[in-house]
């Protein structure tokens, strides 16, 4: 019975892809972590206390709104007020990265920490069917944790607003998260690459925390003082500071955190109609009005092609990385 049961593992192994067995094991074992259960808690608490301030914040605005609540609803996501000073998409945007870094940071390192590492590769599967698998697996953890807490914002929102989204809301929604799983696939793609480069389990971590505060925190710094070297204000010439300008936003935007930002400010924002620098006599001439979903889509569309480039081309080193390290028993 004991060889049967064996043979029949094995014959079932072989007749679906690798990847998509170690996804399924990971998978499974991630719902079931304490790890899962932290992140999505924690991501609750908050998102139920910035949905809250901004119900309060926009309730007797929804009470005159004849009914229509046009442009409220996606305001649960971007408005802040007391007794959280920061809204749902800040929030989001800054912790965010932690998902990616917890669901990639022990990909590998913690099979070689465990030993675990040479059985697994072992088994009749491919080598790059372990990677492939840990990585979609942490994707789905992540995305699971995301689908929920959107969900719980909305649910709060219509149940404080008595607002339901319009088709309109509902694409803008959809696109939101897509980006939002864009940028934090980013971080996990990093922290896989950091998880195969460095075989101790809490160095990934700690390199992965380093490169995400330091984007964070001093992008926007770095980026200005970029700017003033390429394109230094000269007091003789009135069109510099528009070049300086340009160039630090040109690589302020080398920065995921911006990137998304600037994602998530046009697909929830529907009176945002561009993410470039405009001039005093735009603003003037400019019509005041909102985009619909395909437009803002298109406008973002860069941002988002962006971050799953960046995406790519992480994983893309992790995989290259692992395929070509020496493991042994």
């Amino acid at each position: 019975m004991t060889a049967t049961t064996a043979q029949d593992g094995a014959t079932w192994v072989r007749s679906r892809p690798g990847w998509t067995v170690v996804a399924r094991k990971e998978f499974a074992d991630h719902l079931l972590s304490a790890r899962f259960l932290a992140m999505i808690s924690i991501l609750g608490l908050v998102a139920v206390g910035t949905v809250y301030g901004a119900a309060q914040s926009l309730g007797d605005v929804a009470q005159d709104a004849s009914g229509a609540g046009i442009g409220l609803f996606l305001r649960l996501f971007t408005v802040n007020a007391d007794p959280v000073p920061f809204s749902f998409i800040t929030f989001l945007g800054f912790l965010a990265p932690i998902l990616g870094i917890a669901y990639g940071f022990d990909t590998i390192s913690g099979e070689v920490s465990q030993g675990t590492l040479p059985r697994l590769v072992a088994q009749p599967i491919h080598r790059d069917d372990v990677i492939n698998g840990k990585f979609v697996a942490g994707l789905g953890a992540i995305g699971v944790i995301m689908t929920t807490v959107t969900l719980l914002v909305a649910g709060l929102g219509i149940l404080m607003l008595g607002i339901v989204p319009t088709p309109n809301d509902f694409i803008r929604l959809v696109v939101w998260l897509i980006a939002t799983m864009a940028y934090v696939s980013i971080w996990l793609a990093l922290a896989t690459l950091m998880s195969v480069v460095f075989r101790g389990s809490a160095t990934p971590a700690v390199v992965c925390i380093g490169f995400w505060l330091l984007v964070t925190l001093f992008g926007g710094l770095l980026a200005q003082l970029g700017a003033d070297v390429l394109s230094p204000v000269s007091p003789g010439d009135p069109a510099s500071p528009l070049h300086n300008a340009q160039t630090e936003l040109t690589l302020s935007r080398l920065s995921p955190a911006v990137l998304y930002d600037d994602a998530s400010t046009a697909l929830l924002i529907p009176e945002v109609r561009t993410l470039g620098i405009i001039t005093y006599q735009q603003i003037d001439r400019a019509v005041s009005s909102s985009l619909t979903a395909g437009q803002s889509v298109l406008l973002v569309w860069p941002q988002i092609v962006g971050m799953m480039a960046l995406t790519v081309v992480l994983f893309a080193a992790a995989y290259i990385t692992f395929m070509r390290r020496e493991v042994r028993a």
